[in-house]
């Protein structure tokens, strides 16, 4: 057996590292350890990236609320001042002005950095909803409250500078960046599944305020999480003479189809719960929030992707699932409905996504993902207004599932006479 080299140092006699020939070249050589093999599952590789699980679970808090300030709202005004017709109108004006302050805060974003804006921002909106917590516990005017839900609708668009975040680690390498946007679409539809019953369980165990209470904490506490993630966040892009996402050809068909896909959403909600009529509206809806995760997940393996077109083909088609189970009368069959029904939402939403980020110049990411949030709330308003004139005026009951069938087959149609999504060549 070799004895071990000595070799001489100011401290006295000490063990001298080891060497081997390599085989191939010669040259004398350390031996190290051979590198970790990389895993297999293509959501653990994204995970294995420095910084990615802690900006992933800051954007997840501060993603929660989402789901549960519209429902809190509703129960702690609904409670106190004994009117729906109030808290669905003070719920509607935050969300409308939201949607119009989001473009601007997302362009903020774009030329000033993540942590310098979402964090002002989500402290406004946090502050803007505990003074909306104690104007209702005072039981102060109702104009009062509109006028904080319009002038406090700040959140940032969490979802959209967590996919920044993934575009700026993943420039590259299209697949890893595929499988991240699906994974956003999951957190997607899990925050909006999990929010409402949050927010309803917190209202009803607790005290009414507490559902808004928990969302102010989480989306301030996640924005602080998330800004603090300084090694993942995107540099400022030079700024550029484009101007508006707006400008960019493509942009504006590609928003009307995200409106109409919206209209889908919307209609589909209003016409199950007033199908269901009951305590068990709320899980059974919940399952085509379930399938769309699923299917996220699924789709986000695949290492091919579908076109925008034949998304929304396959949407159409899924969405006659609810009608055709609502027409037995079984609650049963209608949850399988919603289940499969919400299997088409994830993979379009993420072939849409994936269409705004390549549209998009670098500089005005964050707009232009937000610019389709806002086009998908509007066509969620829409869809709920239509979806209830529908449940209202119902021949017979399941005739309000034609709403989300006749939207599913309006964004289809717009896709193919706009020609959104097509390759360049196919274009041209």
């Amino acid at each position: 057996m070799p004895q071990p080299d000595l070799t001489l140092t100011p401290a006295g006699p000490a063990l001298a590292p080891r060497y081997r020939e390599h085989p191939a070249s010669g040259p004398l050589v350390r031996h190290r350890p051979p590198p970790r093999p990389a895993p297999r599952n293509p959501y653990l590789r994204l995970f294995a990236l420095p910084g990615t699980r802690a900006f992933t679970a800051g954007n997840l808090i501060a993603r929660i609320p989402s789901g549960m300030f519209g429902v809190s709202a509703v129960i702690m005004i609904a409670g106190r001042y004994d009117s729906y017709a109030l808290a669905g109108a003070v719920t509607a004006t935050g969300m409308a002005a939201g949607a119009l302050a989001a473009p601007w805060i997302a362009r903020l974003v774009d030329r000033r950095g993540q942590a310098r804006v979402a964090v002002p921002a989500a402290a406004y909106m946090a502050l803007g909803q505990l003074l909306l917590l104690l104007c209702v516990h005072e039981k102060a005017p109702a104009w009062t409250l509109f006028l904080i839900a319009a002038a406090t609708a700040t959140a940032p668009n969490m979802g959209g500078m967590s996919r920044a975040r993934w575009a700026h680690l993943l420039r590259g390498d299209p697949d890893a960046l595929h499988t991240a946007n699906a994974f956003e679409q999951a957190v997607d539809e899990l925050c909006f599944m999990l929010g409402p019953v949050l927010a309803a369980a917190l209202g009803s165990m607790l005290f009414p305020e507490a559902g808004t209470l928990v969302a102010a904490t989480l989306l301030l506490g996640g924005a602080l999480l998330l800004a603090a993630q300084r090694s993942t966040e995107p540099p400022i892009a030079p700024r550029t003479a484009a101007g508006s996402p707006l400008r960019t050809r493509g942009m504006v068909p590609l928003l009307a189809v995200f409106l109409a896909t919206g209209a889908v959403f919307g209609s589909m909600e209003v016409v199950a719960l007033a199908f269901v009529d009951g305590p068990v509206a709320g899980p059974v809806l919940a399952l085509q929030a379930a399938g769309s995760c699923a299917a996220g997940l699924l789709y986000g393996r695949a290492r091919r992707t579908a076109r925008l077109r034949t998304c929304l083909a396959a949407m159409a088609v899924l969405m006659a699932m609810p009608l055709l189970a609502a027409t037995t009368g079984s609650l049963l069959a209608l949850a399988g409905g919603l289940l499969v029904a919400g299997m088409a939402t994830a993979p379009t939403m993420l072939t849409g996504m994936g269409l705004v980020q390549r549209l998009t110049p670098a500089s005005q990411l964050n707009e232009g993902m937000t610019l389709a949030v806002t086009a998908l709330l509007a066509g969620v308003a829409a869809g709920s207004a239509t979806g209830g004139w529908a449940a209202d005026h119902a021949p017979f009951p399941a005739f309000g599932f034609l709403a989300p069938i006749a939207a599913a087959t309006l964004a289809l149609a717009l896709c193919a006479a706009t020609g959104v999504g097509r390759p360049a060549r196919a274009r041209a």
